[in-house]
């Protein structure tokens, strides 16, 4: 009897050891890759008024039409990975503690609810700190789905970490006309809730199916007594090896591309075929956090229409071709599509509120 007890004591210590490790992970990480650099930046927007960052898709002197070459491709790569790479540490070493170090019931407790809305608040709630774009808000999404949280939760905290980013919200505010603000948080909280609540309704048969076997064998299905630390490494190398090698290659094929992508969305291009291509459009490129102000600033100047403006002020940080790849093994090609289809009528809703305003 009392050596079950003490063996029940040690392994409740060794799982608050390893939620305390997790826990100084993700504030440790994200002061460093996020919350300290946008203190900076946001103090220095409310006092120039002005976004001191470059517009990525035409980093290389790449120009709408221009022909696919590996010189755009590798120009973009670089300057992509070079303002995304502490967020993306941060995320695949949280995601790995996750796996290894919290049990799975803990998890799908905090963000599995009853009813579809709640759900949908409580992974949107949880992923403002975060404040991830896209494709690194990818890896943290895949690991909740390995931890028993539903489809609905998951794609809540992945699309709020790029639409919800309380930090874009108050760099829109100093740097950009105000009815851009009022755009991107009245619309990305009605497509963060409603995609997670209709992603919910269709995949609820999948996730019943799913979560009982989710939730059984504990810590990332590691084997009885494995040493955390192994179980960490373990972890970080499969997220490395699974999400890492197909995302960097289709960065390459989208910057490779650029060009003639840009075509597609001409100054004097007007009226609401233009307005659907954006929004296409901007679901399929990566871009880094905050990397739509510089677009958005650089499309204005050039004329492009106010519906353009505001399909893309919602679709470029939301989704990303990049993104869904990195999370479809865990959601599956029905979520993934649903999200994608309804981030592009979110896109629209965005273009006719901003045209409204402006």
């Amino acid at each position: 009897m009392a050596t079950h007890q003490g063996a029940e004591f040690a392994s409740r210590r060794a799982v608050l050891a390893g939620v305390a490790v997790t826990a100084a992970v993700f504030v440790a990480g994200l002061c460093w890759a996020k919350w300290t650099p946008y203190l900076g930046k946001a103090a220095a927007a409310a006092r120039t008024h002005e976004w001191p960052g470059k517009d990525i898709l035409a980093v290389g002197g790449v120009h709408a039409g221009d022909a696919p070459s590996w010189a755009a491709a590798t120009v973009f790569f670089e300057a992509y990975v070079l303002s995304i790479w502490p967020a993306l540490v941060v995320a695949l070493l949280l995601s790995a503690c996750v796996q290894a170090l919290v049990p799975r019931t803990w998890l799908s407790r905090l963000l599995n609810r009853r009813r579809a809305v709640a759900t949908a608040l409580a992974g949107g709630a949880a992923s403002m700190p975060s404040m991830m774009c896209t494709c690194c808000a990818a890896p943290v999404a895949v690991t909740l789905r390995r931890s028993g949280v539903t489809r609905a939760a998951a794609v809540a905290y992945w699309l709020g970490n790029p639409l919800l980013n309380p930090a874009v919200l108050v760099f829109l505010l100093f740097v950009a006309p105000w009815q851009w603000t009022v755009t991107r948080l009245a619309v990305g909280v009605a497509a963060v809730v409603g995609t997670a609540v209709v992603v919910g309704v269709l995949t609820r048969r999948d996730d019943r199916r799913e979560l009982p076997s989710a939730l059984t064998g504990g810590l990332d299905d590691a084997a009885p007594g494995e040493p955390a630390p192994r179980r960490f490494v373990t972890a970080l190398l499969r997220l490395c090896l699974v999400l890492l090698p197909e995302y960097l290659v289709i960065v390459l094929l989208i910057g490779a591309g650029r060009g003639w992508l840009l075509s597609l969305i001409e100054p004097a291009n007007r009226g609401l075929l233009v307005v659907v291509v954006a929004a296409v459009l901007g679901t399929l490129l990566v871009i880094p956090t905050a990397g739509e102000i510089p677009i958005l600033h650089g499309l204005a100047v050039l004329g492009v229409s106010t519906g353009v403006l505001g399909a893309l002020l919602i679709t470029l940080p939301a989704v990303s071709l990049p993104g869904a790849a990195m999370v479809v093994r865990g959601f599956g090609w029905k979520t993934v599509g649903v999200t994608a289809g309804m981030v592009m009528a979110a896109g629209l809703v965005g273009a006719a509120m901003l045209s409204v305003l402006a």
